[in-house]
């Protein structure tokens, strides 16, 4: 029988406690994300990788590593890549230089951190850079939606080439609205004709490219009162039924504020994620909750299990099917092959 996976945590530090362990033994636990708290140089964040992987080999280890001011990972060889605006804005000079930079940034990207065991970045940044989300700002690649396209399918291109999935986010965009979902609950009230023409465009276009989709903690009242990762109308009927998408989709981070109120009312992590889990989402994040005592982590498994028990939510074998398909199928690289690599040099050099 199988057993579907969907939560995603954080560990507190730089190697594994007793506590991680047994959480990572949990049956509802499919992945980790990391976070610079995490790193110290690359023989431990190899070591600290390689532990999880002892515990459970499908565990599916996962980053924000996009570029720019989002990377964890800068020191001890880590490549200082760009943020998505600067290839956004090389575009504007010669188009078909900034295709190769993105491509080139999406290899040296996914190629460094599977050297180091890591299985998945949440990168690329779909969202279009309105010139009002502090937030998302440099971490777009520009206005255009097609510009936004194009550069992403070069740079995913690139991630393929290292062995390493993508994530489109945060579906359906984040850049219109000026509130951070991390500390608010953002709504745009745009109609649903005038998203889905622009910040939604690129993932219809990209349909055939996107492995994952994480959705934004945004309301877009027009189109439905949740946020769009807890509403089944956004992910159902718009992001699978309309526009065909057919990979993983991850919730954004639980312990946000835009996603501890739904409806109007505050919800636990337990509500968060079984109304995430039941609007469509594949897996569900919950991360910075480990550090200290963990509590919340906790009651968030005994949580999930007592509402699967109860038929609040239910195993989907899709959803464990699609997890699956984000792990790497070939080894990770060595390092030090990596670094003389003609494929990596080359990258490096079309870096801007």
């Amino acid at each position: 029988m199988f057993q579907h996976a969907p939560l995603i945590i954080d560990v507190a530090g730089l190697a594994l406690t007793q506590a991680d362990r047994r959480r990572l033994k949990h049956s509802l636990v499919g992945g980790i994300i990391l976070f610079a708290r995490n790193w110290q140089d690359r023989e431990q964040l190899a070591a600290l990788c390689a532990g999880i992987k002892r515990i459970r080999s499908d565990l599916l280890i996962c980053v924000d590593h996009e570029g720019g001011r989002v990377q964890r990972f800068k020191t001890d060889g880590f490549t200082h890549l760009p943020s998505m605006r600067a290839l956004g804005e090389l575009w504007l000079k010669t188009p078909l230089e900034a295709a190769n930079a993105a491509t080139a940034c999406g290899y040296v990207l996914g190629a460094e951190l599977r050297a180091c065991g890591v299985d998945l970045s949440f990168t690329p940044v779909l969202d279009l850079d309105f010139g009002a989300s502090g937030v998302i700002g440099d971490r777009s690649f520009g206005r255009d939606p097609r510009v936004v396209t194009l550069l992403a399918k070069s740079l995913m291109h690139g991630l393929l080439q290292s062995g390493m999935a993508n994530c489109g986010k945060h579906f359906p965009g984040h850049g219109f609205v000026r509130a951070d979902s991390h500390t608010d609950v953002p709504v745009d009230k745009r109609s649903l004709k005038a998203i889905l023409s622009d910040d939604a465009a690129p993932y219809g276009w990209l349909g055939t490219t996107l492995c994952s989709v994480m959705p934004a903690h945004v309301i877009y009242p027009k189109v439905d009162a949740r946020p769009a990762g807890f509403s089944s109308r956004w992910l159902n009927d718009i992001l699978r039924g309309r526009l065909g998408f057919g990979g993983a989709i991850f919730s954004d981070d639980l312990s946000m504020a835009g996603a501890r109120r739904l409806d109007g009312e505050a919800v636990s992590y337990t509500g968060a994620a079984v109304a995430a889990l039941g609007a469509g989402c594949d897996m569900v994040l919950l991360c910075n909750q480990s550090v200290g005592d963990g509590q919340d982590v906790d009651s968030l498994l005994d949580g999930l299990v007592v509402a699967q028990l109860r038929g609040q939510w239910r195993p989907m074998e899709a959803s464990e099917e699609r997890r699956q398909a984000l792990l790497p199928v070939a080894p990770s690289p060595d390092w030090d092959a990596l670094m003389v690599q003609p494929a990596y040099m080359r990258s490096l050099d079309l870096l801007p």
